[in-house]
């Protein structure tokens, strides 16, 4: 606790001795917790009243939203506006568009300097991030770049250890008069032109959903709000969204207006750019290939900004409504097998203006050509399985909880070290207590083995416990799953008058459509290229085409579409290249 209190008065210098004490204080329970972040990261989290105030990445100290709306000045801090906070909880980093000037300026800051970010008109901060350059840098590059690298955000998990409490209303220093200008100017122009109003409960424009302490990939822009004077209209003008705009003009919820442009989307595309030969169809390659192409100029589809908030839930609206009929064809993979063309709805709608059937019809062809595919991301995950939980349960898992390997890793290095259980002998080696003795050994083993490598005991611990796999796709949610994933298995067959076939399966698991890969290896070999159903399964289909084309395969899978080695079974099957006399 010395320590720590000596840490946070080098970490934050604002705090008085009386702040330093109220704090860190003596007495009171001070916990301290484990966890990681998305990436793998391990982050130290400091608890106190329940709340925690501090977190530690990499030796570093930085304090939490609870803890910054109890010193609101600890940090120097920069403003945005409201609807911003959903783009920043959605794990978005700030960027400088996004930053609204006071008249008194910006605080002064470095490269790297620890910084707060509030709401307009509300001292309270919402965020806590790192300045990605100094005040000076940011005004010569004309407010245009990001600006913050966001950590932690009101609402994300970390939030969520505390008490869940709202952010407190601060009224904002006496100096900071633009803001209150600001406000009286917006109420002025409220008959004049619309404004997007500022709500008081921020609640109201975030979606809570897979939050994470992370640092953020993403860029959160300036949503179409009002010019505040002359002097700043062309460059907010510049950065404004013209969606967010459109929204202030309209009297619909932006909800609403989203899943009007959810449903205009897939209307189009099923109407102008689905056939009936494309089917089945992925879901995946449905929403990428054909309904954002049908988005129009100036607006962005973003389902998690709609009231199904997934694209499966919509699809299942839309089959209780008879339009389609989605199928899982491999296990978490789903595809559209039918499509009611005749429909009241699809013959009703009435594509936009800018868009025709045949224009959009052939966009879709050139479309699906230049698509560029993205390998998923394939992470090997472990669950807790009954006879491990004696294991798992000091560090607070229980049956079913799931963990990386470097979590699990981690978990018996503490484990070991907590229990004294390293040989004092020889340190690479662990002393079996009886709960590794129930968890890990064999009953054959459990009289002959006494102590354990390091090695041998993580990936004992690893065989034992539930393999499970998480894949994300491209701008889609993680999708974990049971098992190991299945490679895509490719296997040539024998057929009649001693011709070769090329048989390639599980393609769908690794958001490949089938029949595109079966027509692109037709146009690259020249040969005859088909889509068969899977024999002994249902509604699963394999690609088959003419020859030993491995080689082909190979290039295309390992070269073009950038997938690992270990996830495709069968290339070792490649004719050999003869040698020429």
């Amino acid at each position: 606790r010395r320590k720590l209190r000596t840490d946070v008065a080098a970490a934050f210098p604002n705090l008085s001795a009386e702040q330093l004490a109220e704090f860190i204080p003596n007495k009171e329970e001070l916990n301290v917790i484990k966890i990681h972040a998305h990436k793998g990261e391990p982050v130290t989290v400091y608890m106190n009243n329940r709340n925690p105030i501090l977190f530690e990445i990499e030796k570093s100290l930085y304090p939490t939203v609870y803890t910054l709306w109890v010193y609101p000045d600890l940090l120097p801090a920069f403003s945005t506006w409201p609807p911003v906070l959903q783009k920043l909880a959605g794990g978005a980093d700030l960027m400088l568009p996004g930053v609204v000037v006071p008249s008194s300026g910006f605080p002064q800051v470095e490269r790297g300097t620890l910084c707060a970010v509030t709401l307009l008109g509300n001292r309270a901060p919402v965020a806590v991030a790192v300045a990605t350059m100094s005040t000076a840098e940011m005004l010569a590059a004309g407010m245009k770049g990001k600006g913050f690298a966001v950590l932690h955000t009101y609402l994300d998990h970390l939030w969520e250890y505390g008490d869940k409490s709202y952010p407190p209303t601060l009224a904002p220093l006496v100096t900071d008069s633009a803001e209150k200008e600001s406000t009286e100017d917006e109420e002025e122009m409220e008959g004049k032109e619309p404004v997007i109003s500022i709500p008081t409960d921020p609640l109201q424009h975030v979606d809570v959903g897979d939050l994470s302490l992370k640092e953020r990939d993403g860029c959160a822009i300036l949503m179409g709000k009002e010019e505040l004077n002359e002097n700043r209209a062309a460059e907010t003008a510049e950065h404004a969204n013209a969606e967010v705009q459109q929204e202030a003009e309209d009297s619909r919820t932006p909800q609403e207006q989203m899943d009007a442009l959810l449903s205009q989307c897939f209307f189009h595309a099923l109407k102008c750019k689905v056939k009936k030969s494309d089917l089945p169809l992925l879901t995946s390659t449905f929403l990428r290939s054909h309904m954002f192409s049908c988005c129009p100029a100036g607006q962005q589809l973003d389902i998690k900004k709609s009231s199904y908030k997934k694209f499966s839930k919509f699809l299942q609206c839309m089959q209780h409504q008879k339009i389609l009929q989605v199928k899982e064809l491999n296990k978490g993979v789903e595809s559209i097998v039918e499509v009611d063309w005749k429909h009241p709805d699809i013959k009703a709608f009435a594509v936009p203006e800018g868009f025709s059937s045949a224009s959009a019809a052939q966009d879709s062809k050139s479309e699906d050509r230049e698509q560029v595919y993205h390998a998923p991301e394939i992470i090997p995950l472990y669950g807790v399985s009954a006879k491990m939980i004696p294991l798992f349960q000091e560090s607070g898992h229980r049956k079913g909880s799931i963990l990386s390997s470097s979590e699990v890793r981690n978990i018996i290095i503490n484990y070991v070290k907590t229990n004294e259980l390293v040989d004092e002998t020889n340190k690479n080696f662990v002393k079996v207590n009886a709960i590794l003795c129930d968890c890990l050994l064999d009953k054959s083993e459990q009289d002959e083995i006494s102590n354990l490598k390091w090695d041998d005991l993580v990936s004992r611990c690893l065989e034992r416990l539930q393999p499970l796999h998480q894949v994300t796709f491209l701008g889609q949610e993680p999708i974990v799953r049971k098992g190991n994933i299945e490679p895509i298995d490719i296997t040539i067959a024998q057929r009649s008058s001693n011709k070769k076939v090329t048989i390639i399966k599980n393609l769908e698991l690794y958001g490949l459509d089938p029949q595109c890969v079966a027509n692109i290896l037709q146009q690259k070999v020249q040969a005859s290229a088909t889509i068969t159903p899977v024999p002994g399964t249902k509604d699963r289909v394999q690609v088959q085409i003419q020859g030993n084309q491995i080689h082909h395969l190979a290039k295309m899978l390992l070269e073009e579409y950038q997938l690992p080695r270990k996830y495709i079974q069968g290339l070792e099957k490649a004719p050999k290249l003869g040698r020429k006399k």
